[in-house]
């Protein structure tokens, strides 16, 4: 295969995958490492890709961002197993905060109906998840609510989470690296973020793989504010090892 046809059929997987990486188009073409960060490198040049850590993604996509639905059907069952391993981070009693995100929604969903926790949360998806929990104090974080992730943002949301000192705050992410940090594409949601983060003594990521080497616009903080990150077996040893090297725990359910 020449140049030209592997680099077009590179742009037809990251358009239908939403990204692709090095080691498996390597793989998958059975050429080297380095020919294929060649090939793109020249398609970042032509504007038509994007390089980030590990691959590339989309131009354009550092400020895409898919609807919560769409999302959800994304690594669902990883999302799953994440949200499961992240149960344990939970105390019998204190008070946390959980972010908006698809993964924290899960989270939100499988913790037990008897849990006696206060909980705070600007995502309206995951206080429809605990609305019904008898022994959580439920605290509603208002402000503008952005339509694509049915999180509130703005001045009200930045003010109240500055009032709080939470046990644990689980985040989430649509992208994150040791190079770039933690990102979102949009700046609203990100302030947030900033301001979850500030507010809880221990924070916890909970992120699938595959945001793993994805840069998004707005970036929000580094892993090195991050304790703890779950994610799942995707996640390969030595991202995991550059990731532990910030201070961060890692635990790949």
């Amino acid at each position: 295969m020449y140049a030209p046809e592997r680099q077009q059929e590179i742009l037809r997987i990251a358009d239908e995958s939403g990204r692709v990486d090095v080691l498996s188009l390597a793989e998958q073409f059975q050429v080297t490492a380095e020919t294929v960060r060649r090939d793109l490198k020249a398609l970042d040049r032509a504007g038509l890709l994007r390089r980030v850590h590990g691959g590339a993604i989309p131009a354009g996509r550092l400020g895409f961002e898919p609807d919560l639905a769409e999302r959800d059907t994304v690594a669902a069952d990883e999302k799953d197993r994440i949200a499961a391993a992240a149960l344990g981070e939970l105390q019998a009693e204190g008070n946390i905060i959980i972010d908006a995100g698809t993964t924290t929604v899960r989270l939100a969903a499988v913790i037990p109906i008897e849990s006696r926790l206060t909980v705070v949360t600007h995502a309206l998806p995951v206080a429809a998840r605990l609305s019904d929990h008898p022994g959580i104090a439920l605290h509603l974080v208002g402000g503008r609510v952005r339509h694509r992730t049915r999180a509130a943002v703005d001045a009200w949301a930045l003010s109240a989470y500055a009032e709080i000192n939470a046990d644990v705050a689980f985040i989430a992410t649509n992208g994150f690296s040791p190079e770039g940090g933690l990102t979102t594409p949009d700046l609203a949601e990100a302030a947030v973020k900033r301001a979850v983060i500030a507010a809880a003594r221990r924070v916890v990521l909970l992120a699938d793989s595959g945001k793993s080497g994805q840069e998004h616009f707005a970036r929000f903080g580094d892993l090195s504010h991050v304790d703890l990150l779950i994610t799942d077996t995707g996640l390969s040893p030595e991202d995991a090892r550059a990731i532990e090297s910030q201070g961060t725990e890692v635990v790949r359910a």
